[in-house]
């Protein structure tokens, strides 16, 4: 067949490529699947560097206000720290906003693993 009708429009190339487009232009279910899967994991993959930033980001900012809070709340309770500085420490945590950039670094962290089984759901 494709040689009759290579005959007739000059190449049996040109009308190989042409099934071969119109076979590329259909995709099957599992072509379909595949080709997601695929694409996912290049993703992950690409995102793979920005994971590890991110990780190192949430536990040095986590490690740091969960010491001073400790030290806030133990020093507070066994009467070491002075309340007063306690209280300037609070108020400078509040000016510069520390547990909203907490929630904010906490949120961006599990964020994208809430959302996608949410999204699945």
């Amino acid at each position: 067949m494709l040689a009759i009708l290579g005959k007739i429009l000059g190449s049996e190339a040109v009308i190989s490529k042409g099934m071969d487009l119109i076979d590329d232009m259909h995709t099957s279910d599992a072509e379909g699947i595949a080709a997601k899967s695929k694409a996912k994991t290049d993703l992950l993959a690409a995102y793979q560097p920005f994971k590890l930033a991110q990780r190192y980001i949430a536990l040095m900012f986590t490690a740091m206000f969960l010491f001073i809070m400790a030290n806030g709340v133990v020093g507070a309770l066994y009467g070491v720290i002075d309340m007063s500085n306690v209280e300037a420490a609070k108020d400078f945590a509040s000016e510069m906003w520390l547990g909203e950039i907490m929630l904010g670094i906490v949120g961006f962290y599990f964020g994208g693993g809430l959302a996608e089984s949410v999204k699945k759901k």
